[in-house]
């Protein structure tokens, strides 16, 4: 199957293509309204795709609203901690607004919700043999080899050892947990600057270490750089049918900010994804 593919228009930024099945403008300039929505409406009839997924300030909504997009998810102060940041949707083919999995969905909006902010501080064994560490260029090969046990298939090539280690020189900063030379777990935080805010995001642990709470550590340490690195806002775009992980969050002290209907192909299927956010402290 084809990588759904990166592209400008202007000076945003949209990623479209068959696997997700849908068009996401991933970053918004003012100034490409309305043409940026012209655009997306040719990708839609040229592809058929059956969604479009925005990610704008607030300050932006009234041409998208106008053009029959809802908001499905909200972040406050999710711009240098002071414009909401909106998660918006469109179904050109209304039938993938419907969520076969709605019943786990809740159950999973439930158990979090009633985990919120209860993380219990975990570390490391000290035993020298395990740490937690930034991950560099020449650990890509192990971070691949380990989001291909995970993920047998993923909205953004982390399969390939040379993607990572061209987001490491962009804007990605990944931190993993490593038992010497075995790596175990691993995260990541896309960074925007200018928006002041990071998704924490490409968590995989291997499944023989699952339970440990690596995940909890791992968000911990990015959540401490990421205020170093003067971040606003933390937030993630978690799988809904996940207890593990809409609980890690939870429990982290995210708040719940919607949910992102059908909106992800992760391991062969279209997911719905639930947006959690965080200010940072």
């Amino acid at each position: 199957m084809a990588v759904d593919r990166i592209e400008s228009f202007g000076s945003s930024m949209l990623q479209h293509g068959p696997e997700n099945d849908r068009v996401y403008l991933m970053k918004l300039q003012q100034d490409d309204v309305p043409g940026v929505l012209e655009y997306i409406d040719e990708l839609v009839a040229r592809h058929d795709y059956s969604k479009v997924f925005a990610k704008i300030p607030a300050t932006s909504k009234a041409p998208f609203l106008q053009a029959g997009y809802r908001v499905e998810a909200q972040v406050p102060g999710f711009y240098q901690g002071e414009i909401d940041g909106l998660f918006l949707a469109n179904y050109p083919q209304p039938e993938r607004q419907n969520d076969p999995d709605a019943a786990v969905v809740a159950q999973v909006l439930d158990a979090a919700r009633a985990k919120t902010g209860s993380a219990v501080p975990v570390g490391l064994p000290d035993d020298g043999v395990h740490q937690c560490r930034l991950a560099q260029k020449d650990d890509c090969s192990a971070m691949a080899d380990l989001y291909q046990r995970v993920f047998s298939s993923y909205p953004f090539p982390i399969h390939d050892p040379d993607y990572l280690a061209e987001t490491m020189t962009d804007h990605v900063i990944y931190a993993g947990i490593w038992k010497e030379d075995e790596l175990l777990a691993l995260a990541s935080a896309e960074v925007d600057t200018a928006g002041a805010h990071a998704e924490m995001t490409d968590f995989a642990t291997d499944p023989a270490c699952r339970g440990k709470g690596l995940a909890h550590l791992l968000l911990a340490e990015l959540e401490t750089l990421m205020a170093q690195e003067m971040i606003q806002t933390c937030y993630t775009i978690a799988r809904a049918t996940s207890f593990g992980m809409n609980i890690t969050f939870a429990k982290s002290g995210y708040q719940y900010g919607g949910t992102l209907v059908q909106n992800t192909q992760i391991s062969g299927g279209l997911e719905s994804m639930n947006v959690w956010y965080k200010p940072v402290e």
